[in-house]
């Protein structure tokens, strides 16, 4: 008969052991590549909120740039239709002159000297001119003409702070001036070169509410069209 051996209690413990460590490697190696894969779709996730972030900035850049080129245009437009209004008046005036007729010789003179610089587009010395002609003659009765052209200068040599001081006080000194609404109608084009919409919009209501029957009103009312 033969006899069967038991194998001895510390041999069955370190044979266990032996089975457990050989299955902890697998579910080791398992847990590894889920935490590397949660870690890879984090990283990934992070990338894609920088690069989301990174497209929000540069379509806000974008938007302020096309805001922007969107007033130069605006403001091209209207130094367009200001130049053109300018060689209108200046073909008027050259074959009407002026309306008004002082009797000082020299008054007189100081004013047509500074309106051929006008017309002639050197507008800087001109506005220096008429800015002298109301310095020495501040109670002429060309004064209130000598101020819409001042302003106007201003205007043309990009002064849209000094035009807009200028020729709001004339409109609102002399409301029944024949050039008010004129005057606001450049005060507006200057609000629209500071990018002041509101307040441009708010010159041109001004012109279609006071003067409805002016040439100023029908300018005013298209260009209300294109601001909306």
């Amino acid at each position: 008969m033969r006899r069967i051996v038991k194998p001895s209690r510390p041999l069955v413990m370190a044979a266990a052991l032996a089975l457990s460590a050989a299955c902890v490697p697998a579910h080791a190696f398992a847990d590894d590549e889920a935490r590397r894969a949660i870690l890879e779709l984090r990283q990934q996730v992070r990338q894609l909120q920088e690069q989301n972030q990174q497209a929000r900035f540069l379509l806000a850049d974008q938007i302020e740039t096309l805001q922007h080129e969107i007033a130069e245009m605006r403001g091209q437009i209207e130094r367009m239709r200001f130049e053109l209004d300018i060689n209108k008046r200046s073909s008027q005036d050259q074959a009407g002159g002026s309306s008004i007729q002082v009797d000082n010789p020299r008054e007189q003179a100081s004013f047509d000297n500074a309106m051929g610089l006008f017309r002639s587009g050197k507008y800087k010395e001109a506005a220096q001119g008429l800015n002298s002609f109301l310095q020495d003659y501040p109670n002429s009765q060309l004064a209130s003409e000598a101020k819409f052209y001042l302003g106007s200068s201003m205007y043309a040599t990009k002064d849209f702070k000094g035009s807009i001081a200028q020729l709001q006080k004339l409109a609102q000194d002399a409301p029944n001036d024949p050039r008010a609404p004129d005057a606001l109608l450049i005060v507006a084009a200057s609000k629209i070169e500071l990018n002041d919409m509101a307040g441009a919009k708010a010159s041109l209501q001004q012109i279609v509410r006071d003067y409805p029957q002016s040439s100023a009103a029908d300018t005013a009312r298209s260009r209300l069209e294109l601001l909306q």
